[in-house]
Formats: structure tokens, C-alpha cells, sequence
């Protein structure tokens, strides 16, 4: 995404959010960071680069591992990154994939 340009939102993103702003939009609903309802839609660069640094800061105390998480936020991150990687299958996503072979 260019500095200019506005996200598209996780669910028009590629693959329903598999991209590393997807990641970044998925862990702030894990950390309610956002309410789960908040695509990001036409957000620009400088308010992801404002939503990373608060993600990346909730991370810290878990030392950026899902195991170190507690129960239930570890709940949670199961529950939100498991629909996601269903989503994406669902729309053709493989994990084996990487950008040159799509």
C-alpha cells in the first residue's frame, strides 16, 4: 500500500485479509484493539502505521508468541486466525503459496 493509497478493508484484501496488513488488522481484534466489526476500509498508510505500533506493543509482553498468550486471549487468537485461514482456502489461498507463484 503506497502512502497515498487507501486500504481496501480485510475482507476485499487478497484472500480475505492474508497479507500482512490482514495479520496486523487480526491481531488488533485480538487484542481489541478494534472492534472485530472494523475493516479498515479506506484507512491510508499513516493510520496503519499508527494501529502496527499499538499491535506491536501488545505483542511485547507475550514476547510476540501466541503460546505465551493468556487462555483466553490465546482463545481468541485461535478463534479469529482459524476463521481467516478458512475464509482464504474457501477463496483459493494456499499456505505453500508465496508471491512469485501467484
Amino acid at each position: 500500500m503506497g502512502d497515498t493509497m487507501k486500504y481496501v478493508g480485510i475482507f476485499n484484501d487478497e484472500f480475505g485479509g492474508m497479507t500482512d496488513m490482514g495479520r496486523i488488522i487480526r491481531d488488533a481484534w485480538v487484542f481489541e484493539i478494534l472492534p472485530e466489526t472494523e475493516t479498515c476500509e479506506g484507512w491510508d498508510r499513516s493510520q496503519f502505521d499508527a494501529l502496527y505500533s499499538r499491535v506491536y506493543e501488545a505483542w511485547e509482553p507475550y514476547g510476540h508468541m501466541v503460546s505465551q498468550l493468556p487462555a483466553e486471549r490465546r482463545v481468541r487468537h485461535t478463534r479469529i486466525h482459524a476463521a481467516a485461514v478458512t475464509r482464504a482456502r474457501e477463496l483459493g489461498w494456499s499456505p505453500e503459496l508465496d508471491d512469485e507463484d501467484e
